[in-house]
């Protein structure tokens, strides 16, 4: 499963030396850690299953640390970026903080602040794994509902009683109470408020 996967840290960076002091960093504090010189062989091995933090130089042969972030971005694809760079270029790191990067680092760096940095982005990847998880697990179960409890679960969230929806939908007023309850169950909603939560986690909008 994803959330089982153990944490990697991906370095991509075209200086051979930058890469080795990384990676012999990373494993000494117990981190694994995937090394590629451009953006390209990463794309060709393709992202790890597990949580993940990118430590990304800005200036790379062919795609640059930029256009990629923009990349990802643009095609929807969340993954927690460090930047670091060779030469402290405000405009640069003002662009890649906007971007959504968690950190902008000018070679030397501490390896205390990069450790910070990549552990908050390992942190916060992991937390998006998880919900994006959740949210699959929350679609699974709303498939197995029917048309009608589709129905009568839209209704509810407007926070409409039985005796209305009833009224609206055309059903006795039990039919209702039978359809809301397989809904609950159906979902493993404990309460409404639960209910509500998982249908705002599936984005449903609530009927008129």
């Amino acid at each position: 499963m994803m959330n089982e996967a153990e944490p990697m840290v991906v370095v991509i960076d075209d200086d051979q030396d930058t890469r080795d002091a990384l990676g012999s960093l990373l494993r000494s504090v117990g981190l694994r850690a995937k090394l590629y010189p451009s953006v390209q062989e990463f794309l060709t091995a393709g992202r790890p299953a597990g949580p993940t933090c990118l430590v990304l130089d800005v200036r790379l042969p062919g795609r640059s640390g930029l256009d990629f972030q923009r990349e990802l971005t643009e095609t929807n694809i969340r993954l927690p970026i460090i930047f670091i760079s060779g030469h402290g270029d405000i405009r640069m790191s003002v662009q890649a903080m906007k971007g959504g990067a968690i950190e902008f680092l000018t070679k030397p760096f501490r390896d205390q602040d990069i450790l910070d940095a990549i552990q908050h982005g390992l942190d916060q990847d992991r937390a998006c794994l998880e919900n994006e998880k959740k949210v699959t697990e929350l679609r699974l179960r709303y498939e197995t509902l029917t048309p009608r409890e589709r129905e009568v679960l839209s209704l509810v969230l407007t926070g409409r009683p039985n005796k209305q929806i009833a009224q609206e939908i055309g059903i006795s007023e039990i039919t209702v109470k039978v359809h809301r309850g397989q809904v609950m169950r159906k979902m493993g909603a404990a309460s409404l408020p639960n209910l509500a939560r998982m249908a705002d986690d599936l984005k449903l909008q609530p009927a008129h």
